[in-house]
């Protein structure tokens, strides 16, 4: 059986190739970026759940613990929702209290909520 390396390759070959490489290297930037902006708007979410009730009921660090705790039951392969995360989550919400940050670039947005350990990758 002869080894697929060892034939020519015909003419526009390597041009299909590389436009594919290109193509594949695309869609994949632009799934990350869809998934980050879901990401983003997620964490903005929960923090503003909690933050609201903080602000009503007066939620303290017990219940962000054992919303943590049903949360991570309810979504065993999903990172990022320890009390931790979720306090993190709730500040982040206070930083934009109407919502805009889903408005904004997401790919600047992710990078910069990174840097700040909002965002952990």
């Amino acid at each position: 059986m002869t080894d697929s390396r060892d034939l020519d390759l015909p003419f526009g070959y390597l041009d299909l190739l590389e436009g594919l490489k290109a193509s594949v290297k695309a869609a994949r930037a632009k799934a990350l970026r869809v998934i980050n902006t879901q990401l983003i708007e997620l964490y903005w979410t929960i923090g503003q759940g909690v933050r609201r009730q903080q602000e009503q009921q007066g939620w303290g660090s017990g219940v962000i613990k054992r919303l943590s705790e049903d949360l991570r039951r309810e979504f065993p392969d999903m990172k990022g929702l320890s009390p931790r995360n979720i306090q993190y989550m709730t500040t982040f919400a206070a930083m934009w209290p109407d919502g805009a940050i889903a408005q904004q670039a997401v790919l600047g947005t992710a990078e910069s909520l990174a840097s700040t350990g909002f965002l952990r990758r």
